[in-house]
């Protein structure tokens, strides 16, 4: 009866792997966001009271982390990381052009 359980199950996983399908969408990272590319923010160098200043209350903050400190604070459409109170980067997220069926 075993022997019989086990061919059964063994033919039974490979007949499933077989039925299923997935598609991968590859978006090279220069294409990602790119319809703000061209939107002004942050630069490094900028104070977070320049960055409050010229952009407004982001809508949230992440805590600082590590030494030295590291935080993030997120906008609509990029985010800005901090070391300290300084910026040191803003980055554009990566915005899906398509979405994968559910």
């Amino acid at each position: 009866m075993r022997i019989h359980r086990l061919l059964y199950i063994g033919g039974l996983v490979p007949a499933l792997t077989l039925s299923l399908e997935y598609q991968v969408i590859e978006i090279p990272v220069g294409q990602q966001g790119a319809q703000y590319a061209n939107l002004p923010r942050p630069v490094r160098g900028m104070s977070t009271a320049i960055v409050l200043e010229r952009f407004g209350e982001p809508l949230s903050k992440t805590a600082a982390v590590g030494q030295p400190p590291i935080s993030r604070w997120h906008y609509q459409h990029f985010t800005v990381y901090f070391e300290s109170d300084t910026v040191i980067d803003s980055v554009l997220p990566h915005t899906p052009v398509h979405r994968l069926p559910e």
